[in-house]
């Protein structure tokens, strides 16, 4: 194998308007213009992956495309002084996987800038565990300790619970000492919640207030939300006086409905997260707490392994909301 003979996951599409994928062999002169050629290891699916993958304009412009919003390697080729062939890195966010041919394929080109060096303490395949779903729960986590988390009384609501960012939400607040409460759909999923330190699941229908009142009873020192619409509203109404909600996903809805009063009779605060375009040195130390001490014991528990082969079916599965913790793909595999 060289570099201009390597597999990739290639979306296409076809006159019909609709999107087919394939494994194919794919040459380095397809890649985008790049300071640092990575050979890829792991990568791992996200529900914005999949969004690509079934040919989402809102995701991805151009077609045919190869996915992969993360991908963890080693550096192949580089004409940046920052970085040596050999080193180990990661690449989350920026454009990657969205219109810039993604990790779900054995090499990468990218600008240095986006570029990150993999902490000694995390191994490529537990940074792709994290992976974007993990950068953006801690990323929430750090904007709630800055706002003031660690002075509330009380648990940390977590909702989208057994997803990718919520399950890594709720081990790292549960690693750092927080109480937990975790919200999910899947009744099944209870045992798994509670292995990751969850303290209390409670269910959608629980979360979802339909009184109409524009204040409830303030049960919550802080929310990391990744879905959105109706939960969000409810949590933001039920957040303590002073406590802050960082918002970071929209999986059951992009719209809000809601009233002025938590934020002008409470004090709440609305904590808008970007992991995308996180700036470089925000990006680095959230990296070196992953890899420190906010790093989940039972890490390797909240993900499965596949290669690139296996990787098709669960693209449909993390769409229909059914996939619990996180998928790592193997592209050594």
């Amino acid at each position: 194998m060289t570099v201009s003979d390597f597999k990739a996951m290639v979306v296409e599409e076809k006159g019909d308007k609709t999107f087919t994928r394939r494994i194919v062999r794919k040459s380095s002169d397809t890649l985008p213009d790049g300071d640092v050629l990575i050979k890829v290891r792991y990568s791992s699916l996200n529900y914005k992956d999949a969004l690509s993958a079934t040919g989402n304009r809102g995701v991805t412009r151009n077609f045919p495309h190869t996915p992969g919003i993360d991908a963890a390697g080693s550096v192949a080729e580089s004409r940046s002084p920052q970085f040596k062939p050999g080193d180990a890195v990661i690449v989350t966010g920026y454009d990657l996987g969205m219109n810039t041919s993604g990790g779900f394929s054995w090499f990468i080109r990218v600008p240095s800038g986006w570029v990150v060096p993999c902490p000694e303490s995390l191994s490529l395949k537990e940074s792709m565990i994290y992976g974007t779903a993990g950068f953006t729960a801690a990323l929430s986590i750090w904007k709630l300790i800055e706002h003031g988390l660690a002075a509330q009384p009380g648990a940390v609501l977590v909702t989208g619970a057994t997803g990718g960012v919520g399950s890594l939400a709720v081990s790292i607040l549960a690693k750092i000492g927080f109480r937990v409460a975790a919200v999910s759909g899947k009744a099944d999923r209870k045992s798994f919640l509670e292995s990751l330190g969850a303290d209390e699941v409670i269910s959608r229908a629980e979360a979802t207030d339909t009184s109409g009142r524009p204040l409830l009873k303030g049960r919550w020192a802080g929310v990391v939300d990744t879905v959105g619409g109706d939960i969000l509203a409810t949590a933001i109404k039920a957040t303590q006086y002073g406590g802050s909600v960082a918002c970071c996903g929209l999986v059951a809805s992009p719209e809000l409905k809601t009233t002025v009063f938590p934020f002008i009779l409470r004090s709440v605060n609305l904590l808008g997260i970007d992991s995308v375009d996180c700036p470089m040195d925000l990006r680095l130390r959230i990296w070196q707490k992953l890899a420190t001490d906010w790093k989940p014991e039972r890490l390797a528990d909240l993900s499965k392994t596949v290669t690139l082969e296996e990787l098709d079916p669960l693209i449909e599965t993390i769409l229909k909301g059914q996939l619990s913790g996180r998928v790592v793909i193997d592209l050594a595999g």
